[in-house]
Parts: C-alpha cells; structure tokens; sequence
C-alpha cells in the first residue's frame, strides 16, 4: 500500500483529540517556550497520527514539531511512539552536502594545503613504469633478455648504474608514476579556450590573433598547434597560456610607432650673423639722388 493511500485515510478519533498528550511530549523534547501553536494533523495509519505544532526557535524558520501518537486495537490509551523536529514545505534548510572533491574550485588551494588526487583520475595515466623487464609483447622475451644480461656480464665485470633503463629515464626527468592522459589533455584545453580564446570579448576586439604576435611564446608538444604562453607584460594575459585564436590591444604589431621625420636643411644659417646696412646704398636706386645731397648738406641743428 503506498504512503499516499495511508495517509489519506481518514485519522483515529482518539488519536487525532490526543492534542495535549502530543503538545506535552514535544515540550519534553524541545526547549521551553519553543513548540508554537497545533498546525495540522496526519494519518499515518490504522490508530497512527501525526500532530504537527509550530516551531518558534531562531534559525529553524518554517520547521515543525511532529509528534506521533497510537492507541492499541480495542484499546482506549492513547500513547507517543515519537517527536521529531521536522522541516516544513517552506522550511529554510542547508543546501545539499557536496564532497569536498567536487566543492573545490580553481583558487582555493592555498600554501601548505594539499590535494589528493583520486587513483582512478581520468585526467591521469600510469607514465613510466621503472622496471627494466620487458613487457610480454615485446620483440624480446624473457628468456633472450636474461641471455643478453648474462653475456653482458661475461664482458663487463660491473654493470653501470646510469646504464639501466630507470636511471636513464630518471635522468631525462621521464620516472613519472603517472602522467596527463588524452582526456586532462582536452579537458585542460577547452578551459584555457574559455578564458583566453575567441569568443572572448578581448578577443572579439583585437586586432590582430595571437598567431601573429610577437610576444607569443609556443608551447611543446601537441599543444603546441593552438596554444601559447603570452609574454607581454602589459597584456591581460601575461604569462598565461592563450589560444592562438585569442588576441588583445597588446598585439605586437597593433599600432607600431612610425619613425620622426628627419628634418630638412635650414635655409638660414643660425650660427653666424648677418650684416644688416642701416642706410640704403646710394647706387641701390631707393632713394633720390637729391634728396641724399639735402641730407648731407643741410644743418639740421644738431650739435
């Protein structure tokens, strides 16, 4: 029988009027003063009811006091099987619990703070495993591999260290227990697309990609086909890794300064003066042949 048909059942009589027994016993579960006014009623089935009752304490707003009570077949006692603290239909609750795994966000990691990575991470991938012993697909076997060992032996009294296969691999830095696998791989690109690619506004109004600018450092690898690491301090970017879709207003080449001009040859020479007569010359023809002889001749009273 579903809850739905249980509960619409019509309620005990006895078990329903039970309202003080039920008030008393959520008074012994709660603090005083706490349990508010008798809300409504449920029929939990044959003789069972639940009694709802308000609750009055800070932080629980819309919760309620639900307390059942039951009565025996035949019987005329009515007893209390329970009282529960209950969230209501507009009861403020806590939001839904979230493994710290998926509640950790970019930015949250902090110095000293560690974060353990799950063995079956499907952004990682065994790398090197450090045995020397070949795997069973190989072209060499166990048997002929033990044989090379053995005549190696017979010629060199003391096998290098540096020359097996782990120390070699330590050394080029490849002895990683695990490695990015392909799906970190396209994971990590599309969120380096979404911060710095081209559909960003930056990037809607740049002039020019970041495949042409020379502040463009490329990445190794296969990422090396659309990805880069901006070098341009002034850039929103710096020391980012970009699309080479991705562009800004540092481009490179956005606006390159032209040259200044060279100015010309001055047509005056400024380092020297020049002589500047402070009388026409009588031959220039500027002033009359008379008016030079009144001049001359004439005393104008000056001592």
């Amino acid at each position: 029988m579903s809850a739905a048909t249980t509960r619409s059942r019509t309620p005990d009589r006895l078990c329903a009027e039970a309202v003080d027994l039920a008030r008393t016993a959520a008074d012994e579960a709660a603090a005083p003063g706490v349990v508010g006014e008798h809300v409504s009623l449920v029929s939990e089935g044959d003789r069972v009811v639940t009694h709802f009752f308000e609750c009055r304490e800070a932080g629980y707003r819309g919760w309620r006091w639900a307390v059942t009570v039951a009565r025996a077949s035949r019987a005329k006692n009515v007893t209390v099987d329970e009282a529960v603290l209950l969230p209501g239909p507009d009861a403020l609750l806590a939001p839904e619990w979230v493994p710290w795994s998926e509640r950790l966000r970019p930015g949250d990691l902090g110095p000293g703070d560690l974060l353990p990575t799950d063995a079956e991470d499907l952004r990682l991938e065994p790398g090197y495993s450090g045995e020397d012993a070949p795997p069973p697909n190989a072209a060499v076997s166990e048997e002929m591999a033990d044989r090379v060992d053995a005549e190696d032996a017979e010629i060199v009294t003391r096998a290098p260290s540096r020359g097996a296969i782990a120390s070699v691999a330590e050394e080029l830095g490849m002895r990683r227990a695990r490695v990015l696998s392909r799906y970190g791989l396209h994971v990590a690109a599309d969120r380096w697309e979404d911060s710095f690619g081209a559909k960003t506004p930056m990037a809607q109004a740049a002039p020019a990609s970041c495949q042409s600018c020379g502040f463009l450092m490329p990445l190794s690898g296969s990422l090396k086909q659309a990805f880069g690491v901006c070098a341009n301090e002034f850039a929103p970017a710096d020391g980012r890794v970009v699309s080479l879709s991705y562009g800004c207003g540092g481009h490179s080449e956005a606006a390159v300064m032209p040259k200044p001009p060279r100015p010309a040859a001055p047509v005056l020479d400024s380092m020297r003066s020049d002589d500047f007569p402070l009388r026409p010359a009588p031959d220039s023809g500027s002033v009359p042949d008379h008016v030079e002889t009144i001049a001359q001749d004439e005393d104008l009273g000056h001592s």
